[in-house]
């Protein structure tokens, strides 16, 4: 068991949530009971998470895509709903966001590139001035060996563009709807960007860049750093955690 505030403050302090510029509001956003026995892990607050966190007997939820996002809003509908559900069953919910994507050892995009064993690792990607991927090195790799790591690492079939060399040596990172930062990533010559998910333009963007993309899907590609931050969080706290697949192929 631990007192929720112990993991809150960790939390805050370890991912520095206050010194990043963010919409989401970073941190504990609905608050539960004082003492914690078991956390569930998700990567997007909605009630299909919260009602299988609470099967199981879950004080707290922590997520990556929290409920808040800068601005007020009625209790009505469904984010009323959403709230009233965790008030009724006294269950804290933390989220995490840009905190979360730009971990040097946690975030997403920094497990994406360990996973690809890539060296001289360092950030970019551009977003409301602050980067919040990685790109690096990889010894060189076929495409298709290098996305078919990425599918099984994420749990996900990849969209490829393949519009780049067949062999890969440099590699970046952003995940979710990181598709705005294919222009970064031709900049910065790229064999290959690797995001969440994309929308129209990003095709011929790639066609024209001789970019090969990978998009595993806005969610799957954001669960690795959800996965590190339970372990992290199971590492230091006597107290239970489990990881709750709400699957989602967008």
């Amino acid at each position: 068991m631990v007192m929720r505030e112990e993991v809150v403050r960790f939390l805050n302090e370890y991912l520095h949530s206050a010194e990043i510029p963010d919409s989401s509001r970073n941190g504990l956003q609905v608050e539960g009971r004082a003492r914690v026995r078991k956390i569930v892990f998700g990567v997007s607050a909605g009630l299909e998470l919260f009602k299988k966190a609470h099967a199981v007997g879950a004080d707290m939820i922590i997520v990556h895509h929290g409920l808040l996002w800068g601005k007020e809003q009625p209790l009505t509908g469904t984010f009323g709903r959403r709230i009233g559900f965790l008030l009724r069953h006294n269950i804290s919910l933390l989220g995490y966001h840009l905190p979360l994507d730009k971990h040097p050892q946690i975030g997403h995009n920094a497990l994406l590139l360990k996973e690809l064993h890539a060296k001289n690792v360092h950030s970019f990607g551009s977003y409301h001035g602050q980067d919040i991927g990685f790109c690096g090195e990889i010894n060189p790799a076929p495409l298709s060996s290098v996305v078919r790591k990425m599918e099984h690492f994420c749990g996900a079939k990849a969209c490829l563009l393949p519009f780049g060399p067949r062999k890969i040596r440099t590699v970046g990172a952003v995940s979710g709807g990181g598709w705005s930062m294919i222009p970064d990533a031709i900049a910065l010559g790229l064999d290959l960007f690797i995001t969440g998910s994309l929308d129209e333009p990003a095709q011929e963007l790639c066609r024209e860049g001789a970019l090969n993309c990978a998009a595993l899907g806005h969610y799957n590609s954001e669960k690795p750093g959800v996965w590190a931050l339970m372990q992290l969080v199971q590492d230091r706290f006597n107290v239970e955690t489990q990881f709750i697949d709400i699957q989602n192929p967008i």
